[in-house]
């Protein structure tokens, strides 16, 4: 499947708690079955010619859940970084951290530094994992990074932002899982001409086929970036 005119696809995942209490499982089930469900999205989109990924992984919102989801969510992280290092070193993918880092319990914090050290290098493929990430936040932080130039323009501001120096950081394609159609403030600056594609069915249930099919939509689409 080879797709030329496709070079980043970002995923807004969405509906991992909703899976869980229709099913009368626990939400930890649902972000754990979620999260298989990206391994095996990531490993066919890796199959195509699409260079750059964005996974939304937790929003800056999200930090106003409770004390115990986040302490799980913090630890299943850094449990899939690790084991999917091995795949990123395998397959020569580059891992980039977009959001904050302050806020990120330090033994992931550590974890998610040494996967951007070892995959620095790799220049084909690149994953983009958005923790602690929000449009409106990375706004903030670029305009804090840019007010003492003379001069603004959409390259300066490009590079100030968590996407600075990627070859496609504009995602072409935008996939939003769990039925509901908003962006949720989701790279503001970097998705003016995105392409959206809002999935009726929750992450644990996306399959492979689901991401054939999303693709194939967008290839039919008309992109004029305004012209």
């Amino acid at each position: 499947m080879k797709q030329k005119s496709l070079n980043h696809i970002a995923i807004i995942p969405d509906g991992n708690r909703r899976w869980a209490k229709q099913r009368g499982l626990p939400t930890f089930e649902g972000h754990r079955r979620g999260f298989e469900v990206v391994r095996k999205v990531l490993n066919r989109i890796w199959e195509t010619d699409i260079n750059t990924v964005t996974f939304w992984a937790l929003s800056t919102e999200n930090l106003g859940r409770s004390e115990e989801e986040l302490k799980y969510l913090m630890k299943l992280f850094e449990k899939i970084i690790i084991d999917y290092l091995k795949d990123a070193i395998k397959k020569e993918i580059k891992i980039t951290h977009l959001g904050r880092k302050d806020r990120i319990p330090k033994s992931l914090l550590a974890k998610i530094i040494e996967c951007e050290e070892k995959t620095k290098d790799y220049k084909t493929k690149h994953l983009n994992i958005a923790l602690d990430y929000g449009g409106r936040d990375e706004t903030i932080r670029a305009i804090k990074k840019i007010k003492e130039q003379s001069e603004v323009d959409e390259v300066n501001f490009n590079d100030v932002l968590d996407t600075k120096g990627q070859p496609y950081p504009y995602p072409d394609l935008i996939i939003r899982t769990g039925g509901d159609r908003r962006t949720s403030g989701f790279m503001i600056w970097q998705s003016a001409y995105s392409e959206y594609f809002f999935l009726d069915k929750y992450l644990p249930d996306m399959t492979v086929e689901d991401l054939d099919n999303i693709i194939n939509d967008f290839l039919k689409r008309e992109r004029r970036f305004g012209k």
